[in-house]
């Protein structure tokens, strides 16, 4: 059997000729030169000695070649591990060594400070891919022939690790199948109704499932094309809006977008979906997009180790605050957190999962993944409720995490690194909500006595050890962290008292 995402993928590849990416810069990539490319990466690695199961860590900026990179791994037999571009060498350090990585690919120009850490970690290769088509990947690459015989790969082994945050702060390696992948992709271009004819806005990151597999792997299965970006570029959606149909992205993509007076109904005509995910969409958002631009967004629910989960239907009522309906062969219940017993419509409880979306576990955490699953149902941590009509509501997060701009935050993490500076007597880290970011990470501090560390201490020293996404945009200090009779931190209390700090 050949790599089976890529054969499924291949086997609905269009015509050679037809483009499946534009860059902002007017770059095009055909289908014919993706399967080319994805070919010569998958010979570059082999040339490196990567077997099947190897997992390759990926660090680098968004770029053709970064895609042509995914999809070699799975042609290669390896599990491919994005690596969020933010992450700092401390914190890639742990990803390598906790993988097991036996490739690290990063940007040129990060080559100097990363390479010893990931030699240190153990891997045997460091290789580097740029933007503008360079690195020594690349240069293996173009050595390598356009023909490459694809490692054989059945549905249940593994495409993919991508590290998710954890319950003690730890972040765990969540571990998807090649079938997790391709069945949601298929899933969903079935729900959405992708063809050859679409041309999707693609602004998202592609080390997040949101952008690699929920738009890519789509995409790729139904034909389409799309235009390229690197970044939320709103001036440049904007700009290719009239030549596209459709546009994933997060609750920021649309914030920003209805700050701009250009955004009518008249520039939106052409497209027929807009996606929105990976962060609570605040109803206010959705029903103004819907005045300006006559169009509903269709909100889905997804994490990263179940792919999506549920979405709002195409045709029929997208409800504001809602995430919509399970998809097909996904079921999803609301249980008592404590028993497990499944609860009534409109009885909030916990959201469980199960189908062949979900993923098969943490990569070496065996009993973090057997107490993470019940009676076949993934536990994901999330509080919600299903309405008499079967549509899903997520009202809260039983694990605190934090969801901003679409990325998982764990506030243990943070608060560990606040808590070990000089001046601090302890902090807790919440989400508020935000209306550009849908939550942003908030730090409330208590100072040891006589201490004047203050905020612009806090956040440089935060600077050089945490990815920017994990930095509080405010910290707060009180005389004292509000607790219950056992003792334990109120974060919900906090919550409240805060909620309106960036309103």
């Amino acid at each position: 059997m050949p790599a089976f995402l890529y054969d499924q993928i291949q086997r609905r590849f269009p015509s050679p000729d037809k483009v499946f990416l534009e860059t902002g810069d007017g770059r095009k990539l055909t289908y014919g030169e993706l399967a080319d490319g994805s070919a010569r990466m998958a010979g570059a690695l082999a040339s490196l000695g990567v077997a099947p199961g190897d997992r390759v860590a990926v660090q680098v900026e968004k770029s053709p070649e970064a895609l042509l990179l995914y999809l070699g791994c799975l042609r290669a037999g390896a599990i491919f591990l994005p690596l969020n571009t933010a992450y700092t060498p401390a914190e890639v350090s742990y990803f390598l060594s906790d993988a097991g990585a036996s490739v690290f690919v990063c940007e040129p120009h990060r080559l100097d400070s990363l390479a010893p850490v990931a030699t240190k970690s153990g891997v045997r290769h460091v290789e580097t891919l740029g933007v503008a088509q360079d690195g020594t990947l690349v240069a293996k690459a173009d050595a390598s022939g356009p023909s490459f015989q694809d490692v054989e790969r059945g549905p249940d082994d593994l495409a993919a690790i991508l590290y998710t945050s954890g319950t003690t702060g730890r972040s765990k390696g969540a571990m998807l199948s090649h079938d997790n992948l391709y069945s949601n992709a298929a899933t969903l271009v079935e729900v959405w109704r992708m063809t050859a004819d679409d041309v999707l806005l693609h602004a998202l990151p592609i080390y997040h499932t949101h952008g690699l597999f929920v738009a890519t792997n789509t995409l790729l299965l139904a034909g389409g094309s799309m235009f390229f970006l690197p970044k939320l570029d709103p001036a440049e959606l904007l700009r290719l809006m009239p030549r596209a149909t459709c546009m994933m992205g997060v609750p920021t993509f649309y914030t920003r977008l209805l700050q701009r007076p250009e955004l009518t109904r008249d520039l939106t005509a052409h497209m027929r979906l807009f996606v929105s995910g990976s962060a609570p969409l605040l109803a206010e958002t959705h029903r103004e997009w819907n005045a300006r631009t006559g169009h509903a967004i269709l909100e889905r629910y997804g994490m990263t180790e179940t792919n999506m989960n549920t979405s709002n239907p195409y045709v029929g009522d997208r409800v504001p605050g809602a995430v919509g309906l399970p998809l097909p062969g996904v079921s999803v219940q609301v249980t008592e957190p404590d028993t497990g017993t499944p609860l009534a419509s409109n009885e909030i409880g916990m959201i469980e999962v199960k189908g062949p979306n979900v993923f098969k576990g943490y990569w070496n955490m065996p009993e973090k993944t057997a107490s993470e699953f019940r009676n076949g149902f993934f536990i994901t941590g999330d509080l919600g409720k299903i309405d008499e009509k079967g549509y899903v509501h997520i009202v809260g997060r039983g694990k605190d995490l934090v969801i901003t701009g679409g990325f998982n935050v764990y506030p243990k993490e943070v608060e560990d690194v606040i808590d070990s500076l000089a001046g601090v007597f302890e902090s807790a880290v919440i989400g508020l909500p935000h209306k550009d970011f849908g939550e942003g990470v908030t730090a409330v501090v208590v100072r040891t006595a006589g201490a004047t560390i203050d905020e612009k201490s806090i956040t440089a020293a935060l600077e050089v050890q945490l990815a920017k996404f994990k930095q509080p945009k405010k910290i707060i200090f009180v005389d004292d962290l509000p607790r219950n009779t056992m003792g334990k931190v109120q974060k919900n209390v906090l919550r409240d008292t805060y909620k309106t700090l960036y309103a």
